[in-house]
């Protein structure tokens, strides 16, 4: 038997299907001008984080105290809502917005990330920062790592508050900023997957608190101030924030219908332009609202058998001249579900394609369920869902002892 030269080498067939979904448009159109005032803006699906507008969604900026809501979350994942927080001298000095605390001072947790995410106090976010990390120092290092494995890929913390700063990295200054982007991300980890979400909605969406120090001889009121809880139906959470650097900046979260969706806005105006965020976040929300809808891409896809090289065929009758060619199935990848249904938040102008990829000439012997190929959901080119192709069955190889087999076969018939 001869073997082919080409045996060694990884043949890959990609098999491209554009998948009427929608009954309208089937190629995606340019992004529409919403005429934001931001800099940087993004909406985002929270359940799937895909980008569904973006202006400027990757360009590094200051965010302020949007900042503060991975002080929120690191802290809930980290600390005790009865922590006792005990004030420093540098926690106690930062500027305004502050709660105007006093070294030695002891607050519960709790306490403390109401004030910090209804008031938005500088002092707290110190105070916080130094209970969970030890400094401010170690807590930013706390930040970044979240921040990275939240998918962030262009995020820098350096204060726990989010007032502008800068720091040298080897030879480089580097400043504490965020991407509009990214800034979505940390909304959507906060709101949807971090094992805290329930507590961070619950600070975040109250609209006032009241507490005290442990020593009993202050009392505090705050106030949210994020005017979105109020402004539409389905508002859930937000941060506002502003410096001079940043410009004032806000990320939000609304949900209606089962959707749910994310702002995040970067230098949206400077005063006297405090109403812009509210604006934006109108604008991105409605066009959300409007033009995005759940739909069920999922479509039984055709595939072919796959050739293995030098296996036995099924049958009784033994020949090793026979071609191989083995049925494969769709399975989904080890940690989903097989289902068939695959709903997605889908515009009229979303491309939705169907990418069939097959690794060709395998050789005996295979086993059944071996990876032969994938095929790849994609919404505008971007992979949303990917699927494995397995053998059906296993082959086995056509040895010596098939060859002797196979010998004494002929030899029956045709004695």
């Amino acid at each position: 038997m001869k073997r082919k030269k080409s045996r060694g080498k990884i043949i890959t067939l990609v098999i491209t299907m554009l998948v009427g979904i929608l009954p309208y448009q089937t190629v995606q159109a340019e992004q529409t001008n919403l005429d934001l005032y931001a800099r940087g803006a993004v909406l985002m699906d929270a359940d799937s984080g895909r980008v569904l507008y973006g202006k400027e969604a990757d360009v590094a900026l200051p965010m302020a105290s949007t900042t503060k809501i991975m002080t929120c979350i690191l802290a809930l994942e980290r600390g005790n809502l009865e922590d006792e927080v005990e004030v420093s001298s540098y926690a106690a000095s930062q500027p305004q917005v502050h709660l105007g605390m006093s070294k030695g001072e002891s607050f519960y947790l709790r306490d403390l990330l109401f004030s910090l995410m209804l008031e938005s106090h500088n002092d707290s976010a110190v105070a916080i920062a130094e209970h969970i990390g030890g400094s401010v120092e170690d807590f930013a290092k706390l930040m970044n790592e979240k921040a990275e494995e939240i998918g962030c890929s262009d995020t820098h913390f350096i204060t726990p508050n989010g007032l502008d700063a800068v720091e040298m990295i080897d030879g480089a200054e580097v400043r504490h900023s965020t991407t509009a982007r990214d800034l979505a991300l940390i909304m959507r980890y906060c709101i949807m997957e971090s094992p805290e979400k329930e507590g961070f909605l619950e600070i975040t969406g109250a609209a006032n608190y009241s507490f005290a120090n442990r020593q009993g001889s202050r009392s505090y009121s705050c106030t949210n101030h994020n005017a979105f809880l109020n402004m539409m139906d389905g508002a859930l959470s937000g941060k506002t924030g502003f410096t001079g650097g940043a410009g004032y900046c806000y990320v939000g979260a609304l949900r209606r219908d089962d959707r749910t969706f994310i702002v995040a806005l970067l230098a949206c105006g400077w005063p006297n332009h405090k109403t812009y965020k509210w604006v934006d976040t109108r604008k991105l929300m409605e066009y959300g609202l409007n033009n995005y809808e759940y739909q069920n891409i999922y479509k039984t896809v055709e595939v072919k058998p796959v050739k293995v090289l030098e296996g036995q065929p099924s049958g009784e009758r033994l020949d090793p001249y026979a071609e191989v060619a083995v049925e494969v199935e769709m399975r989904a990848k080890e940690g989903d579900k097989n289902e068939e249904e695959l709903n997605f938040l889908l515009s009229v102008q979303d491309e939705i394609k169907i990418d069939v990829t097959y690794a060709g000439e395998i050789s005996a012997p295979v086993e059944k369920g071996r990876t032969v190929g994938r095929i790849v959901y994609n919404v505008n080119d971007e992979p949303v869902k990917e699927y494995e192709l397995v053998l059906k069955d296993s082959v086995k190889r056509k040895d010596w002892r098939y060859m002797g087999r196979y010998i004494w076969q002929e030899f029956l018939l045709a004695a």
